[in-house]
């Protein structure tokens, strides 16, 4: 995803820049990686909080950083259903870490998997974020199993007809 818009760059620039957070252009994460997802995360949701006048940069930075963790690379599917519900504590100890955090961008971090994860958000920049990633996320799924979903219509289909007959 190349964003041309300038100031969003200059609000994210020190998080595009951190070596830790480049490291994110290596995990694989929904069918692409977790460095694309989030920067998608960040500036959809950093362009619906500027047209709705509220806090646009916080919500640029918080969106960036909302999946900003790593886990093992070679994980069970027990472990990948666990870090999706255990995620966001890691990644605000690791963006804590690494930036000077507000308390919204905070807040945005660690509830963004709202309900999934049972912190609130307490912010409408905070929902703002957890909405637009479940929708990226839908996007980059569908993407990912385009092929499979397919092969699952056409095999129901297939069975359908063959009741049918």
């Amino acid at each position: 995803m190349s964003i041309k818009d300038p100031e969003y760059k200059l609000i994210v620039k020190d998080i595009l820049e951190n070596e830790e957070f480049l490291k994110l252009k290596d995990i694989e994460h929904h069918g692409t990686t977790r460095y694309i997802h989030s920067t998608k995360v960040s500036y959809i949701s950093y362009k619906i909080a500027k047209a709705l006048r509220l806090d646009y940069e916080k919500t640029a930075r918080g969106g960036l950083m909302h999946d900003f963790f790593f886990s093992p690379e070679h994980r069970c599917a027990k472990e990948r259903s666990i870090s999706f519900f255990a995620h966001p504590p890691k990644a605000l100890a690791l963006a804590k870490s690494q930036f000077n955090l507000s308390k919204k961008e905070e807040d945005m971090i660690l509830s963004h998997m709202f309900p999934s994860y049972p912190a609130l958000p307490k912010y409408l920049e905070t929902w703002i974020i957890s909405f637009v990633d479940k929708g990226v996320a839908i996007q980059e799924f569908s993407v990912k199993f385009k092929f499979k979903l397919k092969y699952a219509y056409n095999l129901f289909l297939v069975f359908a007809i063959g009741l049918i007959k």
